[in-house]
């Protein structure tokens, strides 16, 4: 286990590492436990209308009143702190000038996340959360001007309420489930996107995702909205340091993609051992629109992500790509849902897995094609990787087809390292931690091809390091 007096973990996608000596000093803090007063405090902070403090006071009053247990979920959620969790903190906001209010500290952790590199070689905005709040953002001009808008979901709410208020909470409802109620109840933070019809963003949009302290929770709010014929890239890259204290993120993201529009959401989350991963992420496809899910997990306490495609147009598709590694103390459940709810919709779902020491990994997917649609197609793959005797995984995979010219496949492997295949790598001068490595990343080497170039390099490094034992 690393320290915890300081973090050093790999960064995302060009941060080699993050290093914090101590968190930055929050400027708001509600202080421990969830209360009608952590949400008066945060509604106070924000300046929010009198609608939406009542919302978020109607969705606390649901999520109180609540079972906070989910029956078919890992046993590992049991362990979450509900009571100890601090539910809306945050650190000064970094300025362009370089000034007080506590900014210096700021700008010095988004040098470590390498968020200005990143911004100038090849976003075309690019936002920075640390805790609570977004601390930083950016959007270039060119594409301000083609009416895009990239901006965190108070200003969404507060500024662009035309756009915004509209599929506010139509995609995920906020009394779906006991995680709906509580992001509902205190989110902060998260992203809005807005890519009027026909515009192409040819440059990537991305977020940065920081939890600084144990105790500490994210939920944020992400709600992208693509007219006709748009398309968008989002990247989210996630980090934290190892403190004592579980840590939550807790987010929900709604797409609303209208006819044609495309959506590619990349994903890497490289969490410290005690983050508890919930995020519900959900796309709504208009006829023609498409959306790519591509995702991996490393490190965290537990993670339960499925993102979910309705596919409500004729001739929409989705594909979910993910891949998840889970070492001693760590178990990831993930998978996809698709819903085909029109005429010749399409769907796939790719799912690889690697299990060490104790970790655990499991697929949990649900495809549901109807009989009240016809040409629909479905493929679902999920493999295996267990390296070690005592390492799990487990695949709960629900596919229901009915109708007529309906289509669904389904795959799926489990394998063990290869020992001999170890043994000859050896023989050739490997140390057994880099012949794992180099097998494991054989394992999910066509998947990685499918992430950008940045982030493929940092998966392979992230991969060697899990191996080696020297994260985690």
């Amino acid at each position: 286990m690393m320290p915890t007096d300081e973090a050093e973990r790999p960064g995302l996608a060009g941060a080699s590492v993050v290093k914090t000596a101590e968190p930055l000093p929050a400027e708001r803090d509600a202080g421990i436990g969830l209360s009608a007063r952590t949400v008066e405090y945060l509604a106070d902070c924000k300046g929010e209308p009198a609608w939406l403090r009542a919302q978020r006071l109607e969705a606390l009053r649901a999520f109180t009143g609540a079972e906070r247990s989910v029956r078919w979920a890992p046993p590992l959620l049991g362990e979450l702190p509900f009571d100890t969790l601090r539910y809306y903190s945050a650190p000064a906001r970094a300025r362009r000038q370089a000034g007080g209010d506590g900014s210096a500290p700021t700008r010095r952790l988004l040098d470590a996340l390498d968020v200005a590199r990143e911004e100038t070689e090849f976003l075309g905005g690019v936002q920075a959360q640390v805790d609570g709040e977004v601390v930083y953002d950016s959007l270039q001009d060119a594409w301000a001007r083609a009416g895009v808008v990239f901006v965190d979901s108070t200003r969404g709410l507060t500024d662009y309420g035309a756009l915004f208020r509209p599929h506010f909470g139509t995609v995920v409802p906020r009394d779906e489930n006991v995680f709906t109620r509580l992001n509902a109840a205190v989110f902060s933070g998260g992203s809005f996107i807005y890519v009027p019809p026909g515009v192409k963003l040819t440059a990537p949009l991305k977020c940065f995702m920081h939890l600084q302290a144990g105790g500490g929770s994210q939920f944020g709010r992400t709600l992208i909205v693509a007219g006709t014929g748009a398309e968008v890239t989002f990247f989210e890259s996630c980090t934290s340091v190892a403190r004592p204290g579980a840590a939550l993120h807790c987010a929900v993201g709604e797409f609303v993609l209208g006819p044609g529009a495309r959506l590619n959401y990349v994903a890497l989350q490289n969490w410290q051992p005690n983050v508890f991963n919930l995020a519900i992420l959900r796309a709504r496809l208009a006829a023609g629109a498409s959306v790519q899910w591509i995702d991996c997990n490393v490190g965290g306490r537990l993670t339960m992500k499925y993102p979910c495609a309705l596919l409500e147009g004729e001739g929409a598709s989705a594909e979910a790509v993910s891949i998840t590694v889970a070492r001693t103390g760590q178990h990831h459940d993930s998978g996809a849902k698709m819903f085909h709810r029109a005429p010749r919709t399409s769907s796939t779902i790719i799912s690889k897995s690697v299990s060490l020491g104790e970790g655990r990994a499991g697929y949990r997917g649900w495809v549901d094609i109807p009989a009240t649609v016809r040409g629909c197609r479905n493929h679902t793959e999920c493999d295996a990787l267990l390296l070690d005797a005592t390492s799990r995984t487990d695949t709960y995979p629900a596919i229901q087809v009915r109708g007529q010219d309906n289509i669904a496949q389904h795959e799926a492997s489990v394998s063990r390292l290869d020992a001999e295949q170890i043994f000859y790598m050896r023989q050739r001068g490997l140390r057994e931690p880099d012949a794992r490595a180099l097998s494991v990343n054989g394992f999910v080497n066509d998947l990685v091809q499918r992430f950008p170039l940045q982030y493929s390099r940092e998966i392979k490094r992230l991969i060697e390091l899990e191996m080696s034992g020297s994260v985690g």
